[in-house]
């Protein structure tokens, strides 16, 4: 790997001559520099499989004692090495460093939780007498080769949970980033192997589509993990819908309202709006898109937002002073979405109240303003209320009835987060029977999930396997087991039929 600058400290421990393709990253807040030139080897991807099964074969039978020693090692060196970490996602992504740090901070955290809460999903289960003289028992056992592939937003920390609950479980994994998002993702990988995994255990390839598409077709991969786009999931299943030996767990997209209730405190419901918006300049699955926002209070609550948006300081992702909220879109591809999305709202009839633009700062970058949008009577199937928008933008529909609002939260593609502010806690009881949604939260963004919780969601937004603590139920299958206990307790002469 090729760097420039001095913000990296290592370097990709591949061959540099040789490659299928060259898969060059710029800065996305400063486009004059280019953070690194990475080699992609498709050829390398069956010695990568082979060695993922290599060390499947020796992981499954480590104790669990042992993979738990090893989890911990890698925890402190994670946290060790976290600012290096933080500073590589700041770069690669935009996202400003106070943000990366957060992430760089979860990588550690994460084990303690996996080993805490998760574990306890599978440990063995026994039922005593569940027949006469019979006990029962649940066995938990890994599945095989798993392969994550990462998404470029939270390209350490997702990954990351994904990779602890399969690693506990006695898998080996293959960990396949975003190909936006090579650096920081390699070091994660590189703390793993400074913890010292067994050889196989922990592999690591980059590439791009092409190189996920040869992966997850291959059937020794036994689990495929994967965080990203509604599109490339449904790829994923089209690649293995006809292998019935894969675990294939998708979490994809959203399209995330919240409901703005006329008994809503304002003064705190601001500021998580504006988090909900335009945290990591709403590259956020679960970043809040449409707000429904009750007829008592729109004008009021529309124009204080307004106002903070136009707060919001726009910069550099290493910016200290002062630092910014937002940083830029990842790349030119998600700049020209944006503004294709924004336009697509007027065609439909919704008014702007804060235009998208481009902004232009001290380093050229992909940088944009956030934007507003307003509809009255929005288009229930048009682009603008279905399709998942990955920039920072929101609009504002009026209601008069919470069942008017839940029909219009309802009525997307996607059901992964959902939220409603309210002091009535019957409203939010129904909304939590009538959102079909897989977080629903009460006087709380959309964004910022707990570890301790499962992650997931609905229709367009996953198929019903959702991560966080629950990840680790996906990176196991399960054995039902009869012991009988009394040896002698069966005899020829019971049976009937015998001559």
């Amino acid at each position: 790997m090729q760097l420039k600058g001095d913000y990296f400290s290592s370097s990709f421990h591949l061959p540099t001559h040789g490659h299928d393709e060259l898969v060059e990253k710029k800065n996305p807040s400063d486009l004059n520099e280019v953070l690194w030139r990475a080699p992609v080897f498709y050829h390398h991807i069956e010695a990568t499989i082979e060695s993922a099964q290599r060390g499947y074969k020796t992981w499954r039978k480590t104790s669990l004692e042992e993979r738990i020693s090893y989890l911990k090692k890698y925890q402190e060196i994670v946290k060790r090495r976290k600012e290096e970490i933080a500073t590589a996602l700041a770069l690669e992504v935009g996202k400003p460093l106070w943000e990366a740090r957060t992430e760089a901070a979860a990588l550690d955290s994460k084990v303690s939780v996996t080993i805490t809460d998760s574990l306890e999903r599978i440990k063995k289960e026994t039922i005593k007498n569940i027949m006469p003289e019979i006990d029962g028992h649940v066995v938990y056992k890994p599945i095989g080769p798993s392969l994550v592939i990462g998404p470029f937003n939270f390209p350490c920390h997702l990954a990351n949970g994904q990779i602890l609950s399969a690693l506990l479980a006695g898998n080996s994994i293959i960990f396949k980033p975003s190909e936006k998002t090579i650096y920081s993702s390699q070091l994660m990988i590189e703390c793993f192997h400074e913890a010292g995994f067994p050889d196989g255990v922990i592999n690591f390839i980059n590439g791009t589509g092409h190189s996920s598409g040869k992966l997850t077709q291959d059937a020794r991969i036994k689990a495929i993990y994967f965080t990203g786009s509604r599109g490339v999931g449904l790829k994923i299943l089209e690649n293995t819908h006809r292998d019935l030996n894969k675990m294939v767990a998708l979490e994809l997209g959203g399209k995330n309202s919240s409901i703005i209730h006329h008994d809503t405190n304002i003064e705190h419901a601001l500021p998580e709006l504006l988090r909900a918006c335009f945290l990591t300049t709403g590259q956020r699955c679960t970043s809040t898109s449409m707000i429904l926002v009750h007829k008592k209070i729109e004008q009021e609550f529309i124009a204080r937002f307004k106002s903070l948006t136009e707060r919001i300081i726009v910069g550099h992702a290493l910016d200290q002073s002062p630092e910014p909220f937002m940083g830029p879109l990842i790349d030119e591809h998600a700049v020209k979405l944006y503004h294709q999305f924004c336009d697509q709202g007027l065609k439909e009839g919704a008014t702007e109240i804060l235009k998208a633009q481009n902004l232009k700062l001290k380093h050229p970058g992909h940088y944009v303003s956030p934007s507003i949008h307003y509809a009255s009577k929005p288009d229930l199937k048009g682009k603008f209320i279905q399709d998942e928008i990955f920039g920072p933008s929101c609009f504002f529909v009026p209601y008069e009835s919470i069942e008017e609002a839940f029909e219009i939260v309802n009525s997307t593609d996607y059901g992964l987060a959902a939220s409603i502010f309210t002091k009535d806690h019957g409203l939010y009881e129904l909304a939590l029977s009538e959102i079909e949604s897989g977080l629903i939260n009460l006087n709380r963004s959309t964004v910022g999930a707990s570890a301790r919780l499962p992650f997931g969601g609905v229709k367009n937004s996953g198929n019903f396997h959702p991560a966080a603590v629950s990840m680790i139920d996906h990176c196991v299958h399960t054995v039902s087991s009869l012991e009988t206990i009394d040896d002698n307790s069966s005899k020829i002469s019971d049976i009937v039929g015998l001559r």
